[in-house]
């Protein structure tokens, strides 16, 4: 099993609605796949961590990155893991675009950190970082 984590940016924003639908199609394929992950979204950027079995995994991903809603698709982390970071959840999903960061429990500077790759590139670890304080305050420990 694999964690695979990438950074893109939207080619125009997403809509409430555009988010909407692409979570719901997400989770439906999957949930058929056997896949997991978080994706996080801020002002057309986005970063996700998927999570499943290798080849299908990378497959997925590589379908993503021919999607043409969004460019500049950089990988953070590809790695192997004995067990899955968010197996609750098809796609977990947090829109900061309109979060109040500061509002959160165990708020840090570091929640304002873009979801770019030039924030992430020197430091890979800081996107997991991240991805895992969502996971805590979306209830998954």
């Amino acid at each position: 099993m694999i964690a695979l984590t990438y950074v893109s940016s939207a080619t125009e924003l997403f809509s409430e609605d555009a988010l909407t639908k692409l979570l719901t199609k997400c989770r439906e394929n999957n949930s058929k796949l056997g896949v997991t992950g978080l994706l996080l979204y801020k002002d057309g950027n986005i970063m996700q961590t998927l999570e499943g079995p290798g080849d299908v995994t990378r497959q997925l991903y590589a379908k993503i990155s021919n999607d043409s809603r969004h460019h500049g698709v950089i990988t953070l982390l590809d790695e192997d893991i004995a067990e899955r970071s968010f197996p609750e959840w098809t796609m977990a999903f947090k829109n900061l675009s309109k979060l109040d960061a500061k509002s959160l429990p165990g708020y840090s500077e570091f929640m304002h950190t873009p979801l770019s790759a030039s924030a992430f590139q020197d430091n890979p670890t800081k996107a997991q970082k991240l991805l895992l304080r969502f996971r805590r305050s979306l209830g998954g420990g």
